[in-house]
């Protein structure tokens, strides 16, 4: 029989070589999980445009991914002001962090003054020439953050397709935003500026769209995570409308 004090050193020096081994796998994978992390979030980017670029997207090799951002992809970083901003003050704005748009933490962003804010917006070019223009949204669903990528059309008005995605919404329900590629298609082709010039956004109904131009269906018994996604799409669009002003066609 061991005494008390055997297995307590034991235990102790176990704890250790546990701890040990868990930091130096830490260490030695962090680079990798930083690179999974990145192409993850340039998958979700273009599967704004998947129909442009015809392509399934969540099968796209890390190699893929990185060459289409690097040869279809032209990224700007945008202030509340809509002023482009240049790596050196993009820089200077988070702290060293970032400098390209794919860098901009959106989660980070979102807990700053909304003056201080910075906007990514990634400029697609598809094979046929058409230019389509990524901007990213973020807000909060039922249990916590949701976000998405909304790509228009070069007039800067119409969608030509979205993406969503969640921390942790209800599989079934609010996890629809994601999940549900029927849903999600409601958006191609909805405008987010009326005739007038005025700003719509695109409008979530619970009981079902009427407006065929600015309203997409509800999703049935996930209403505050719809309501979270109409609120963030209203919110994060009108971010963007400074510069929009400036580059959308009348």
């Amino acid at each position: 029989m061991h005494n008390t004090n055997y297995i307590i050193r034991f235990v102790l020096i176990m704890t250790v070589i546990v701890a040990f081994v868990l930091s130096m796998m830490y260490t030695g994978l962090k680079s990798v999980h930083q690179t999974n992390e990145a192409v993850y979030n340039k998958k979700a980017i273009l599967s704004a445009v998947a129909a442009q670029l015809g392509k399934n997207i969540s099968k796209l090799s890390n190699a893929e991914v990185e060459n289409i951002f690097n040869t279809q992809i032209e990224q700007k970083v945008l202030d509340m002001s809509g002023n482009e901003l240049t790596p050196e003050q993009i820089k200077s704005a988070t702290g060293g962090v970032a400098s390209t748009a794919d860098k901009i933490d959106m989660g980070k962003e979102m807990k700053k003054p909304e003056a201080d804010r910075l906007l990514p917006l990634y400029i697609f070019k598809a094979s046929d020439g058409k230019v389509y223009n990524i901007i990213s949204v973020r807000g909060k669903g039922l249990w916590d953050e949701i976000w998405g990528n909304v790509a228009l059309e070069s007039d800067w008005k119409t969608i030509a397709g979205v993406s969503f995605d969640h921390k942790g919404e209800t599989p079934g329900l609010g996890a629809e935003i994601k999940d549900n590629p029927t849903w999600v298609s409601q958006f191609t082709g909805k405008k987010i500026y009326a005739d007038d010039g005025s700003f719509t956004s695109v409008r979530i109904i619970k009981s079902g769209a009427k407006d065929p131009v600015h309203e997409v269906d509800g999703i049935s018994g996930a209403t505050i995570t719809a309501n979270g996604v109409d609120e963030m799409l209203e919110r994060g669009l009108k971010y963007y409308e400074p510069y929009i002003m400036k580059n959308k066609k009348s």
